[in-house]
């Protein structure tokens, strides 16, 4: 494993982080637990989760999980995060979470999904940097950190506010664009980085055709990788980058973590000019895929299911019509029209975490379901 330092903090982190949202059978506790102890002894120490996770179950995993750990003497840091802004939301939920991950401190806490400026100051106003201050002081929290999705110039500003001490972003092979100016601050500011969605929410893996720019051009393997899965090279691509200390994977199950560490243990540095042909290889039509956050599940008032049509409407982008209704059909099984149910009231557009034009992409694939409907009539 290799490990990097994580900002101004001292600490040594592994680039390779666990994340505990997508774990394949949440309900089995040995199972999670198991794969928790298992990233330990292959050498990883970042373990990131959050109270929304599979409701607290993520939490209460890593919990029953990290008591092993401790018992074992593997070393580990724990991070987790909070919506609340108010000092008493935080400390009722932070109450909570020490409870179920059996820990003292959380060693990165995280101010939660900052998705545009202005709530970002509106949490501010409601005390949330003077809170986590004080939880700081009172050993609760180890660092002050915050989870973004803002891309651009926004997420420069954020972080120049100079009280946090690491930040946690999306970040991969197709929209490394929008968040580049990101790593300004970063350097300035000596902030500890996380990245996060490394393979987008499995588009990456799902798609290795089109991401087989990552592996160069000579020596590819079946899956269009060069002499690695396609996963290792997305993941290559980002160990590349010395400013990131720990890539965060969801895990499932014990063979992605096997395939992520072993990509890190077979590492062999880039080149600055192997990453710059890595870069102007990625296709602008990358831009703007949804990642699969899935964020907007639960928002829409007509229960159209938004993420399954926002990652059908990716096949548009990347391939062509045909794709995104074979999609929609044969992996989703969620007919076209259900995207004419929209009422147009934004709360997906609000939830979003890239600000992608949820709407209008509905209207396309409505338009496209009456169309194909006519055709076949």
């Amino acid at each position: 494993m290799i490990y990097r330092s994580y900002g101004r903090t001292g600490k040594q982190v592994s680039v390779i982080g666990f994340g505990g949202m997508r774990f394949e059978a949440i309900d089995d506790e040995e199972a999670c637990v198991e794969m928790l102890v298992h990233a330990a002894e292959r050498g990883i120490n970042y373990f990131d989760t959050a109270p929304k996770y599979f409701g607290v179950k993520s939490e209460e995993r890593f919990g029953a999980a990290l008591r092993q750990l401790r018992r074992r003497d593997l070393p580990y840091y724990v991070s987790s995060k909070t919506f609340e802004a108010s000092e008493k939301g935080i400390r009722n939920e932070i109450e909570q979470q020490l409870k179920r991950l059996d820990v003292e401190t959380i060693d990165f806490y995280h101010a939660w999904c900052i998705t545009d400026l202005e709530s970002w100051r509106r949490r501010k106003a409601r005390g949330l940097l003077d809170a986590f201050q004080r939880l700081r002081d009172e050993k609760l929290i180890g660092h002050i950190c915050v989870s973004s999705h803002l891309i651009g110039d926004d997420i420069r500003e954020l972080l120049d506010e100079g009280v946090f001490e690491g930040v946690l972003f999306g970040y991969s092979a197709y929209n490394f664009r929008t968040r580049e100016a990101a790593f300004d601050a970063i350097r300035r500011r000596s902030i500890g980085c996380v990245v996060m969605n490394p393979l987008g929410g499995g588009l990456i893996p799902q798609n290795p055709d089109l991401f087989a720019f990552l592996s160069g051009e000579d020596n590819r393997s079946d899956d269009g990788a060069r002499g690695q899965t396609i996963v290792q090279a997305a993941l290559r691509f980002l160990v590349a980058h010395r400013d990131i200390a720990v890539t965060l994977v969801g895990f499932g199950n014990r063979k992605h973590i096997d395939e992520a560490v072993d990509a890190v243990e077979k590492f062999e540095a880039l080149s600055s000019a192997e990453l710059d042909q890595i870069k102007q290889s990625a296709a602008a039509s990358f831009e703007g895929i949804c990642t699969g956050c899935r964020y907007c599940l639960g928002e829409c008032p007509e229960e159209i299911r938004i993420p399954q049509l926002m990652d059908a409407y990716n096949q548009l982008i990347l391939r062509d019509e045909k794709e995104m209704i074979s999609r929609l059909k044969d992996h989703w099984d969620v007919p076209m029209d259900e995207a004419a149910r929209c009422v147009e009231c934004g709360r997906c557009e609000d939830a979003c975490t890239q600000h992608l034009s949820i709407i209008e992409r509905l209207a396309k694939i409505a338009a496209t379901g009456e169309r194909n409907a006519s055709t076949t009539s």
